[in-house]
């Protein structure tokens, strides 16, 4: 191991893949120390990292929350300096000094801040996966000009990570792989009679039966665009098309993802639900390094179940599937409009089943067309971000 001491920055620090991330490095200060660490709003919980790890640098997005966060430090005699704005969080992500950058800012904000990493060729621990939903082509483009090393932090990739043939390059071609088994827990509403699906209230669908996510992703987890998503990454990051991608719903959790070979083989990758394991593996990489969770006991857990989605109830899943094989600027539209309609739901402003509704409209009236540059990905993100908002207050009046 390199004596030097590995340097994080770390993007979305006060959410719960940066939490996990933070407590993976406290376990191991010799290996790794935090050059920067990032958040929207939370200032006081960013506070209390940087006390902890007292990095170079923090990063909110408001100045009036960079100057309060720079007085609390400075009152402590920590000597972090604050940044503020999105041409900042890029600034700490393509740094010399940074080894790693954990991209675990959720939705369309982390893209350009993961993209400054790809291309000053760092190792991404990437958790944000609408880097590669919105800009799957780019975004490989530019991993693949720098040599910057990409490892998936999602448990489910991280797990197809872990079972594919050793010196795998991205494509199925050649490789012995038919099919990759992306699981998903079916979320809380799972087994809730269709009917009911139109009262579901914001507290409901964040309460996620097995792991501890935000709000955002635990509303996608519940309507299975989370999974839909991770198709999408799916095919980016292992060269998969569509029809060598399927679901399966595994109410435990504790198949994380599996991987279906020629000869009839198909491996797994298991462990209790805990982001904490795939971070570590991916910081350690190719070594393994403790990570605080529990061992898996098989006596404890009894037995194993599996279930096709049922796409009447998930038809978030069903959409997904379409952006992907549309391709073009239709999996960054999916995206946005999803992010509006789940913003809504929380606020109180659309029901839950019509999160759905929302997004196939939005797929349905903006058409598609090629990505050439990541000005027309954010231009095909801020059409479906207005669509998306107009069928929300179509519902409203």
């Amino acid at each position: 191991m390199n004596s030097r001491k590995k340097l994080l920055t770390v993007l979305g620090a006060t959410g719960s893949i940066g939490v996990s991330t933070l407590d993976v490095v406290a376990r191991h200060p010799e290996r790794y120390g935090i050059f920067a660490l990032t958040a929207h709003r939370q200032v006081d919980k960013l506070f209390e990292q940087c006390r902890a790890c007292r990095p170079a640098y923090a990063v909110v997005d408001q100045p009036a929350d960079a100057q309060r966060l720079q007085a609390l430090l400075d009152g402590v005699g920590c000597c972090t300096e604050v940044l503020a704005g999105p041409e900042a969080l890029a600034a700490v992500s393509a740094a010399p000094e940074v080894d790693m950058v954990m991209a675990a800012i959720v939705g369309a904000a982390g893209l350009v801040p993961t993209l400054a990493a790809a291309r000053a060729g760092k190792r991404i621990l990437l958790a944000n996966k609408e880097a590669l939903v919105m800009s799957g082509a780019l975004f490989m483009q530019e991993v693949a000009a720098s040599g910057a090393e990409l490892l998936p932090i999602d448990s489910e990739h991280n797990a197809i990570f872990q079972t594919l043939p050793a010196g795998f390059e991205r494509g199925l071609q050649g490789s012995g792989v038919t099919r990759i088994l992306l699981t998903a827990s079916g979320g809380p509403f799972r087994s809730m009679p269709l009917a009911s699906l139109s009262s579901v209230t914001p507290e409901m669908a964040v309460a996620h039966p097995n792991w501890v996510m935000g709000r955002k992703i635990s509303v996608d987890s519940a309507t299975m665009m989370n999974k839909g998503l991770e198709v999408i990454e799916a095919h980016w990051l292992f060269g998969a098309p569509a029809e060598q991608i399927e679901v399966v719903i595994h109410p435990q959790s504790v198949i994380h993802s599996m991987v279906a070979y020629e000869d009839g083989s198909v491996l797994a990758q298991l462990g209790n639900p805990d982001m904490r394991t795939p971070i570590a593996h991916a910081m350690a990489f190719p070594e393994r390094i403790g990570a605080g969770v529990r061992p898996l006991d098989f006596f404890e857990l009894g037995q194993l179940s599996f279930e096709r989605p049922d796409l009447d109830r998930f038809p978030c899943l069903a959409l997904a599937y379409r952006a992907l094989k549309q391709g073009g600027i239709a999996p960054a539209v999916l995206n946005a409009a999803n992010e509006v309609a789940v913003a809504c739901f929380l606020e109180g402003k659309l029901r839950f089943d019509r999160i759905g509704t929302v997004v196939e409209a939005c797929l349905n009236v903006i058409p598609g067309q090629t990505v050439e540059s990541l000005e027309g990905v954010f231009e095909a993100d801020r059409k479906a971000r207005v669509v998306a908002a107009s069928q929300v207050e179509a519902f409203v009046r």
